[in-house]
């Protein structure tokens, strides 16, 4: 009964908390006094109520145009954004910082901040990957513009993760053909991968995934097509043993490379019958 009783009173308490601030609000919005707002903007945004100190922020920075608090009004403002999670409209915000006030001492975290907006809106590796490119393209603009600041490491590591994502998509979407039993969308898209992303960690797999494909498409042509295929198997091979000449996939692709000189010979003393013969 008396942790009911408790429980009451702090529901109530809350409700009076939550209301007084709600009306503390609305008359701070309603309020003509540009510096009370400002302050109270301030101070919404360092209790991390970010919602209420960008809607004093909108109107300030229109009250604030051309003055000397013009920048801080409008770097909170852009952080703000940042602050509730949207962050598309925060990359807008703060690549617009940057072009409004350059030599601004909050210039160089802005470009940063725009960057880092579009690697947190990236999505898994299964979606359109429109903002993981947007975010190498700004990381990579940053550190051009910034080479000696102190997140360059944090660039390049958030980099690499982007390219990852990116490496897995092109990958997962060569695997595709291969399920699918395409044999030689599968050989043009695994070869693509491993030449596009010649340090990716699936190098290795794509290049045995492609003598693998190349050989299945060969098996599976009509006749006078496999030769020229069964070729194409070989000089995949070849590239897969010299980049890695003691890979993990070494013995299944020396497997395929036997049955490829194989079927070539037979093909060879086919054709060698029919020379005969006619």
């Amino acid at each position: 009964m008396l942790k009911q009783s408790f429980r009451v009173i702090a529901a109530v308490l809350a409700a009076i908390f939550l209301l007084t601030g709600c009306s503390q609000f609305n008359r701070i919005m309603k309020s003509t006094d540009n510096e009370l707002k400002y302050q109270a903007a301030l101070r919404y945004y360092a209790e991390g109520k970010y919602f209420q100190s960008m809607q004093l922020l909108d109107e300030l920075i229109v009250a604030y145009r051309a003055t000397n608090k013009a920048e801080e009004v409008y770097y909170y403002y852009a952080k703000s954004f940042y602050g509730t999670g949207d962050y598309v409209s925060a990359a807008y915000h703060f690549s617009n910082f940057c072009k409004t006030y350059p030599s601004s001492k909050y210039a160089e975290e802005c470009q940063f901040l725009n960057a880092y907006c579009y690697y947190l809106d990236s999505p898994v590796y299964s979606l359109d990957q429109k903002s993981t490119l947007d975010a190498i393209q700004q990381f990579q603009l940053f550190i051009n513009k910034y080479p000696s600041s102190e997140k360059i490491p944090e660039c390049n590591k958030l980099i690499d993760e982007l390219r990852f994502k990116i490496e897995t998509k092109n990958f997962q979407y060569a695997k595709l053909f291969y399920r699918m039993e395409d044999y030689r969308a599968a050989a043009i898209a695994f070869t693509a991968m491993a030449k596009t992303y010649p340090a990716s960690d699936y190098v290795e797999e794509s290049l045995f995934l492609a003598l693998k494909s190349t050989y299945l498409f060969a098996h599976n042509s009509i006749e006078s097509k496999r030769e020229e295929r069964y070729k194409d198997a070989i000089e995949t091979y070849f590239q897969l043993t010299e980049k890695f000449p003691q890979g993990k996939f070494q013995k299944e692709a020396d497997r395929i490379f036997d049955e490829v000189k194989k079927q070539l010979t037979l093909l060879e003393s086919d054709k060698s019958v029919n020379l005969s013969q006619n």
